[in-house]
């Protein structure tokens, strides 16, 4: 049987699931169960010695979450990640993370609409983490990511998108011009069906899913290896 891959629709549910009666987890869990598989991730292709500074892009829902858990968790590896996260959260969850981050010592760029701080901080960065965008994602993107992800792309250094590339439709794929082109993707919980042709190197991150929501949903997720958060899936087949 092969992995399925969630519509938006489905990965909704299945979230709800993780968090209702089925999964008994609460959103501080996941968050720190994804966000411990992206920095893994980008560890796993971007070693510390020469990708040190990690520029970790964040939006302002469960996705900049996830990237706040990510950063801080690449500080306590040893890289030096910086945040943006031009729209915090207004969520308390957020609000501690973000000390988290602080208490780290993990520097954030200033919240605001200018993008000139991005552009000066990915001068001075070796890998990007996008953390902007989840699977709720609809485009077009607006300010100021819109002229946020123009920049990420032309900077030229590798990107890692978490779950989603940001500016992908979650069920179609990439149909915006400015969307981001990850040289990795770290997909949570499932794949999502809009990254079904991705070409770059596909990770499965998120080792939480209950074998009853699992069999429930047909994920026929693949084995991870020994105590790894995140397993390596087959490239898809270029065209």
């Amino acid at each position: 049987m092969s992995l399925r891959y969630l519509t938006s629709k489905l990965a909704q549910q299945i979230d709800e699931e993780l968090m209702g009666s089925v999964g008994h987890f609460s959103i501080d869990q996941l968050m720190e169960l994804a966000g411990l598989a992206c920095a893994q991730t980008l560890a796993t292709v971007y070693n510390k010695e020469r990708y040190p500074r990690v520029l970790v892009c964040c939006g302002p829902g469960n996705q900049g979450g996830d990237g706040l858990v990510a950063a801080r968790h690449l500080g306590l590896f040893g890289y030096k990640p910086t945040i943006w996260m031009p729209k915090p959260g207004s969520k308390e969850i957020y609000q501690r993370l973000k000390v988290q981050c602080d208490n780290m010592r993990i520097p954030a760029l200033e919240p605001s609409q200018d993008v000139q701080s991005l552009k000066e901080a990915l001068s001075s960065s070796d890998v990007i983490l996008d953390a902007i965008f989840g699977f709720s994602f609809k485009p077009p993107a607006r300010p100021p990511f819109d002229a946020a992800l123009p920049l990420l792309t032309q900077s030229g250094l590798p990107i890692v998108s978490v779950d989603v590339p940001s500016g992908w439709n979650v069920d179609e794929g990439k149909i915006d011009e400015h969307a981001l082109e990850p040289d990795v993707l770290v997909s949570l919980t499932a794949p999502k069906e809009g990254v079904r042709n991705y070409k770059g190197r596909h990770f499965l991150g998120g080792r939480f899913v209950p074998k009853i929501l699992e069999e429930k949903y047909q994920l026929n997720l693949p084995e991870y290896p020994g105590i790894s958060q995140i397993v390596e899936l087959p490239r898809a087949e270029k065209l």
